[in-house]
């Protein structure tokens, strides 16, 4: 793997931002992080003299279908070995790869092959998959959006059960619905065994979405979309996001989904600690506009939106990056606000955090370096460079 040294660029730590600082980078890992122009050699250097470059940790997608003609509901090595691949080049260095509903069987597929997957798994330079994000099929008929309503089901324990052993115990996050029939005692029972419970895709009161918090959610599915939205005398699903401290909030930020000053609203309300910023993007991301598959239905992929016949937003084709821009250019976030956002938000909630989601010592060498319009031009995914726009 050999050493890489990323020298003359602002770093974004964990306790602060070190101008013109260095980084040591060892067998995958943050070796050394210095103040100053450090003389250790190195095999590979960067240096960012003169390019007013920072450096960042690897964003972290937790909510992400597909990309580049490839769908993690494909259940096929290839499919989450493109992901893989192609990720980086928006900057992203970890992803959940998430399911949609579809008739149980084919999610039996998926995970299966996502959990093999994950356990023989070569970073050689790719995106690591963490886990895998069950989005669907508990979830309510009402806002069923995009996904396929002849498929969902009620919560169930012992159906959730027997996937998790399919996917060799590597469903991270599951999207339900609180209001479902059974949906609090499921949401107590996995979030007990350590998975993160996110409400989604769901038409639940304040009150019943607080009472799933009392049971152990802990994350929203992609904020004001298919929710029970804020109302003055019922504030719903986007309310409990804005009043509970205990909920990490995705946003999918592409100005399509949730409107620029929606999504500033939110942020005011929510902060950097607590916004999880996501793509929801699905196979036609970085393919040109025609006509897709998203589980069996026809989307077409028009002027950067995603939409079904009936016009439904089917996911995104948004990349990290441009999420991240955006809210730079429009809510005004700093490069520390931006760091938890992208990265160091979800990698806490994932319980990885020990290994990623920030800039520190003995660390995963999951990096990113910006140029000062925050445009990604190096990843570099467990000290390997994935991807490198000079080239």
């Amino acid at each position: 793997m050999g050493d890489l040294m990323i020298t003359n660029v602002s770093i974004v730590t964990e306790k602060e931002t070190i101008p013109n600082g260095t980084v040591y980078i060892k067998d995958g890992t943050i070796e050394k992080i210095s103040k100053e122009k450090d003389r250790t050699h190195a095999t590979h250097v960067i240096d960012g003299k003169g390019e007013n470059l920072t450096l960042v940790p690897g964003f972290i997608d937790v909510h992400i279908h597909g990309a580049n003609g490839h769908d993690v509901m494909d259940a096929t090595p290839e499919a989450l070995d493109g992901l893989a691949t192609q990720l980086p080049k928006e900057g992203t260095t970890s992803f959940l790869a998430t399911t949609m509903t579809q008739s149980k069987e084919n999610i039996s597929r998926a995970l299966k092959n996502a959990g093999e997957y994950i356990e023989s798994q070569k970073r050689e330079g790719k995106a690591e998959v963490l886990g895998v994000h069950l989005e669907g099929p508990f979830i309510s008929e009402e806002k069923a959006g995009a996904q396929p309503p002849e498929h969902i089901a009620k919560p169930s324990l012992e159906l959730f059960h027997k996937w998790q052993k399919e996917s060799e115990n590597h469903i991270k996050l599951v999207t339900i619905a609180p209001e479902t029939d059974g949906a609090l005692q499921f949401i107590k029972e996995i979030c007990g065994k350590g998975v993160v419970c996110s409400l989604g895709h769901s038409s639940a009161t304040l009150e019943t979405a607080n009472e799933a918090v009392k049971h152990g959610a802990s994350h929203v599915t992609h904020l004001f979309n298919q929710m029970s939205g804020l109302h003055h005398r019922e504030p719903g699903l986007v309310g409990a996001a804005f009043t509970n401290p205990e909920l990490w909030v995705e946003m999918i930020v592409d100005h399509i989904h949730v409107h620029p000053e929606a999504v500033k609203l939110a942020y005011r309300m929510i902060g950097s600690k607590r916004t999880v910023l996501i793509t929801d993007a699905m196979r036609a991301k970085c393919l040109p506009e025609g006509i897709y598959d998203l589980a069996g239905q026809s989307v077409r992929v028009q002027n950067g939106e995603a939409r079904l016949e009936d016009g439904t937003l089917a996911g995104s084709i948004l990349t990290l990056e441009e999420a991240a821009q955006k809210m730079q250019d429009f809510v005004g976030v700093n490069r520390e606000e931006l760091v938890q956002i992208t990265s160091a938000n979800a990698a806490r909630e994932l319980g990885v955090y020990h290994r990623k989601g920030s800039i520190a010592e003995k660390k995963d060498a999951d990096l990113v370096i910006l140029d000062e319009g925050g445009n990604v031009l190096v990843t570099i995914c467990k000290g390997i460079i994935s991807y490198d726009k000079r080239r």
